[in-house]
């Protein structure tokens, strides 16, 4: 038993990194696209963003519902703690999902399409804003006491750093969708998002820097992380590959190629959560609450791993099998037919 209570706890971590990391990616894009909605210059235009997601859109968000489940049931003092220290970003972000689905329907039979467009890109906005509220609170750290609770005020979440945290998101969020719609469109409208997925590299860059740098300065725990070896060989190289990635990202993009870089930019968010990953681990809350401590009865965990195992397998093939079939071009704008 004290074996399992110590590999169950990291196995669950994983689990929910992988599920968080599909979600990120998959809903990252579909964000991103309903945020440049906002920028679309005609009717027509828009109509072919919001089509390039009306087959894909609904799946990608069922990582997020496994998230949430697979966090309560594994490590339900943490699930607590965090939507309580965290209800205010939650709240922005369920108010964003609500907003962007109810416009996504509602526009395909409004005649007058204004009010729907603004609601489904300011949806988005507020869903990435909220999440990244809530991931640089979280990275800060929660104010707890000796069991675990959350002892914090109903505004601790906010502070420059989850500002920053929150403004980089969303423009990786815009810079997965630019890639995702350079891969789906095509003509004046492809060329148009050549040009924000480059503009949204730069600034994903620029944003990604001054987390790095931030991080060990204000943070001693991760500061006594980063520069501890064997770790710090390994943080080292990360910002290394990252540079790399998005030279290859800009250099695909100046050569005009369609599907290279959505891959590079996956490849960058796998190598950011990567390291994150590594910042946050044992942490469950930082620097608080081990997943160890916060972890549910091995049993139960036991019980999860069987029905989530066969759960994954499922919603994997489900979600690359949507792809395939929806693979190519999007030429019009009709998603309601």
């Amino acid at each position: 038993m004290g074996t399992l209570t110590y590999f169950l706890p990291q196995v669950w971590f994983g689990i929910l990194a992988l599920f968080l990391f599909l979600y990120v990616m998959l809903d990252g894009f579909d964000l991103g696209v309903g945020i440049l909605s906002l920028t679309a210059s005609s009717e027509e235009r828009r109509g072919i963003l919001m089509t390039s997601l009306s087959n894909v859109w609904d799946a990608n968000e069922t990582w997020l519902v496994l998230m949430g489940g697979g966090l309560f049931g594994a490590f339900p003092l943490a699930y607590g703690t965090i939507l309580n220290a965290l209800y205010i970003p939650i709240f922005i972000m369920v108010f964003g999902f609500v907003f962007r689905a109810v416009a996504f329907e509602f526009r395909e039979q409004a005649q007058r399409k204004f009010f729907w467009n603004f609601a489904f890109g300011a949806g988005s906005f507020a869903a990435s804003l909220g999440q990244g509220f809530a991931l640089g609170a979280v990275l800060k750290g929660i104010e707890v006491d000796e069991a675990g609770h959350f002892i914090g005020t109903t505004w601790d979440w906010l502070s420059w750093q989850s500002v920053l945290v929150a403004l980089t998101l969303i423009q990786g969020y815009v810079l997965i969708g630019s890639t995702y719609l350079v891969w789906k469109t095509e003509g004046e409208l492809q060329e148009n998002h050549y040009r924000t997925a480059k503009i949204a590299a730069w600034t994903t860059l620029i944003g990604a820097i001054l987390i790095t740098i931030t991080t060990p300065v204000f943070y001693q725990s991760a500061r006594e992380k980063l520069f501890d070896p064997p770790l710090l060989y390994i943080f080292a190289i990360i910002p290394i590959l990252g540079v790399l990635l998005i030279a290859l990202l800009l250099k695909s993009l100046n050569n005009q190629e369609e599907r290279a870089p959505f891959v590079w930019t996956i490849l960058l968010f796998l190598l950011t959560f990567f390291g994150l990953a590594l910042v946050v681990f044992p942490y469950i809350i930082p620097t608080e609450i081990t997943i160890y401590e916060a972890a549910a009865d091995p049993s139960g965990l036991v019980f999860m791993i069987i029905f989530i195992g066969a759960l994954i397998p499922v919603m994997l093939f489900y979600n690359i099998y949507q792809y395939i079939i929806f693979r190519g071009k999007v030429t019009g704008g009709h998603y309601g037919e």
